[in-house]
């Protein structure tokens, strides 16, 4: 099976940035120990930092789905509950 890319756009609302940083910083290290992660780095924009990019790599969506259900995302899910103005999360196959 292939790999998993996973690209997740995070909108912070403008008055909660630095609580959304701060939050989505805490997951890169409890999420690279996890069984099956390849890439997991946390991208802020230049002119827009209320915009976060996750560009995630997977060794299969298994695996990428234990991760969904983690402890640790629960406490980002519940710390930042009323902060995010969009997500959208993408889930891709590299094909070149």
């Amino acid at each position: 099976m292939a790999k998993l890319t996973i690209i997740g756009r995070i909108q912070a609302k403008p008055d909660k940035i630095e609580l959304v940083r701060k939050e989505l910083l805490k997951l890169i290290p409890e999420t690279e120990k996890e069984k099956g992660c390849i890439q997991y780095d946390l991208h802020q924009d230049h002119k827009d930092p209320a915009f976060f990019l996750f560009f995630e790599n997977w060794e299969s969506k298994d695996l990428w789905q234990n991760h969904m259900n983690s402890e640790h995302l629960k406490a980002y899910l519940k710390a930042t509950e009323g902060c995010i103005q969009d997500f959208v999360l993408n889930e891709m196959t590299q094909i070149g």
